[in-house]
């Protein structure tokens, strides 16, 4: 039974090392990169990683390539701005020397909050990222789910994305245009009820449930971005529904009707 690293990069030589620094004991580390063009590949090859190229295909697409690429059952799926705590790395391998008895594994993920690191004492978000690939597949831009048995393992890995505010919100507006297209062929029309009275509760849950009020008022930023995130969630299907509709009556005459396509990154397609 052997253990993967999987990883999909673009331009994140920054953080890219210490992810792999804390993963090179596995049998085989696996990297899908979207043409970086910073010094990503470079350390990709210092640390001796199967490296295969594609264009991003979206999230859930693109993470699901990577995991093909593996050549073993078990895969520990990583981002390139994630990093192994040395518990978890013995903690994985004692459990693989045994043989893992559940089809996947949630592990604790540790965030840095901005300036600090998130109060170990807050609810931490476990995230499903060690699995039995032959039971799983990938959702949107989430965790994989997995046809089996899930358990809980006790230490932490650390996800350092949350650099900065303006970081921080550049990812939850691609996030959140990206879950535009899954909604749709979902069917899902949201009611704009819902931009009301969801984002505060989110808030609430984050600040106060989630014991976010532990981080000071990096916390208190964090929750009301998340409160954020949940309303563009909504917002945006909400948004296309109406451009839908003939609408461009509301325009004054002669006025260009403008609207950009954007891919799941948020990047634009195509400009109308």
């Amino acid at each position: 039974m052997g253990e993967f690293r999987d990883i999909i990069t673009y331009n994140c030589a920054r953080t890219l090392g210490a992810c792999l620094e804390s993963v090179k004991w596995a049998d085989e580390i696996v990297m899908l990169d979207s043409a970086s063009t910073d010094g990503t590949l470079d350390l990709a090859k210092q640390y001796g990683c199967h490296v295969y190229q594609t264009e991003f295909l979206g999230y859930g697409k693109t993470k699901q390539l990577a995991i093909v690429k593996t050549r073993n059952n078990w895969v520990l799926h990583l981002d390139a701005d994630e990093m192994l705590s040395p518990e978890l790395e013995d903690e994985i391998r004692v459990l693989l020397e045994s043989g893992p008895p559940a089809a996947g594994y949630l592990i604790p993920r540790l965030d840095q909050l901005f300036w600090e690191m998130n109060d170990p004492r807050a609810r931490l978000n476990f995230q499903l990222k060690f699995f039995d690939k032959r039971r799983g597949d990938m959702a949107v831009h989430a965790d994989p789910e997995v046809d089996g048995r899930v358990e809980k393992l006790k230490s932490v890995f650390y996800h350092f994305s949350e650099v900065d505010i303006h970081t921080k919100v550049e990812k939850i507006n691609g996030y959140s245009t990206g879950l535009v297209a899954d909604k749709l062929a979902k069917g899902q029309r949201p009611s704009p009820w819902k931009l009301v009275y969801y984002p505060p509760l989110v808030f609430l849950q984050l600040f106060f449930f989630q014991r976010n009020f532990l981080n000071g008022w990096a916390g208190f930023i964090g929750s009301v971005i998340g409160a954020f995130y949940a309303f563009l969630r909504y917002a945006k299907p909400y948004e296309h529904y109406r451009f839908e509709e003939p609408w461009t009556s509301r325009l004054p005459a002669g006025a260009p009707i403008v609207r950009d396509e954007r891919d799941e990154a948020g990047r634009i397609v195509k400009g109308s």
